[in-house]
């Protein structure tokens, strides 16, 4: 089984699940951007690598170093609480152009700005609604993390975690917003939202790797944070606002030639690296991961019950991204014939997603005429459905998963239909 074509990347700046339930393994943690690891790569294309990890380092230095010198000689009593825990959904892109010249959006703006860190991007799960940060309090939310969610981070520092990332919609969303701020503030009172915008797009990318992936945080924090990271669109976001900046257009009109220039060229970079890490088993190519691993660019797993598989949400997520490309080539194209193809294959007809009993949880049960809907995470060498645990085990059937785990994430969804009904009604059309 050939996984991945790894030199077409230059450097540039109807399955179902088994009958029986078995565990077919545990999964293996993704492995962190370390000198080490850059130093298997030819001699030739280190030197990229190293530039960026000691970039990285030296600007979460500088990140750490500014909160630092805000709290010198405070006691832990006098340093304001961090941000209260949000979303994306605090920060509307949808209104009416007059919405975001009112109060609640400049509210809104304002709490976007103050919020940014040093580096120019944003922490994750914030609501923006609230008042601007206050001096002294921290970029994110990460001091007061559950324990759960703490177990979760894999990180070098887990008190200094997700400070910049593209997970959850976080800096894209900010940007978004800003923008349109900005367009119903064309005067000098929207001058900090352009500002703090080109901030973030130099934020994106400086955090761009030497392939044209992007980790799910930035500055690099290890564990599978360092992969390159489909999940939950987080890549697919980035490349679609790179690509509204990079037109010029719009609300992004007043982004200067050279950065919308700079845009494109990262944008050619990514597309580049989406088709390179398209997994191809035997000779056909088929869909791609959550992550990859920033160097060999093989699939890679992320926290304990995310195995190292195919996964169907984020092939449609970048198939979709694909087609929105204004010009597409042959090798998008095919890319694009090839993943639908896949898509298609892996449909779970006649079964169903559902809650049962408070004790027995979500389960998946038979129900004829129902469908499709797709795994999440598909095993690369059957292409059968496959279900990690908090203790990593790689289960067969959902329904030997955890109860906790069971309830608690997406193992089945109908998303990718969409982007199969997008791909087909894009046919017919021509």
């Amino acid at each position: 089984m050939r996984m991945l074509g790894l030199a077409a990347v230059a450097v540039c700046i109807g399955a179902s699940a088994p009958a029986v339930a078995q565990a077919i393994g545990h999964m293996t943690p993704a492995e962190p951007l370390t000198e080490a690891r850059i130093a298997t790569l030819p001699a030739t294309e280190r030197g990229p690598w190293l530039a960026y990890l000691r970039r990285s380092r030296a600007q979460m230095q500088a990140d750490q170093a500014a909160l630092a010198a805000e709290r010198a000689g405070l006691a832990a009593a006098a340093i304001p609480a961090p941000p209260p825990e949000g979303s994306t959904r605090t920060m509307p892109l949808d209104r009416q152009a007059s919405w975001y010249a009112g109060e609640e959006a400049r509210r809104i703006a304002d709490n976007i700005v103050s919020f940014q860190t040093p580096a120019g991007g944003w922490g994750k799960n914030q609501d923006r609604s609230g008042p601007p940060r206050a001096r002294r309090q921290h970029y994110v939310i990460v001091e007061h993390l559950p324990p759960m969610a703490k177990g979760d981070i894999q990180a070098r520092d887990a008190k200094w975690v997700y400070v910049g990332t593209i997970d959850n919609g976080a800096t894209t969303t900010e940007m978004r917003f800003l923008a349109r701020a900005q367009q119903a503030w064309p005067g000098a009172q929207g001058e900090a939202y352009r500002q703090a915008f080109l901030r973030g797009v130099r934020y994106l990318l400086a955090a761009q790797y030497p392939n044209g992936g992007w980790p799910q945080i930035y500055p690099v924090e290890g564990g599978y944070h360092d992969a390159i990271t489909f999940n939950d669109d987080a890549m697919a976001d980035v490349i679609g606002l790179l690509l509204d900046v990079s037109r010029r257009q719009g609300d992004y009109g007043f982004v200067p030639a050279e950065v919308a220039a700079q845009a494109k060229t990262a944008v050619d970079c990514a597309v580049d690296v989406i088709l390179a890490t398209q997994v191809v088993v035997g000779g056909k190519r088929t869909g791609w991961g959550q992550q990859h691993d920033m160097l060999t660019l093989a699939p890679a797993g992320a926290r304990n019950f995310e195995p190292t598989s195919l996964s169907s949400n984020e092939s449609a997520g970048l198939l979709a991204l694909l087609m929105r490309l204004p010009e597409r080539s042959p090798r998008v194209d095919a890319a694009i014939e090839a993943g639908i193809a896949w898509l298609r294959s892996v449909a779970i007809r006649d079964m169903a997603w559902t809650s049962t009993t408070p004790a027995e949880g979500r389960r998946l049960v038979a129900r004829p005429g129902a469908g499709p809907i797709w795994a999440r995470f598909y095993d690369i060498a059957t292409m059968r459905p496959i279900f990690g645990d908090r203790d990593r085990s790689i289960q067969t059937d959902v329904n030997a998963v955890s109860l906790e785990r069971r309830n608690g994430y997406s193992w089945f969804g109908a998303g990718p239909g969409r982007v199969i009904q997008a791909y087909d009604a894009g046919r017919a059309a021509r």
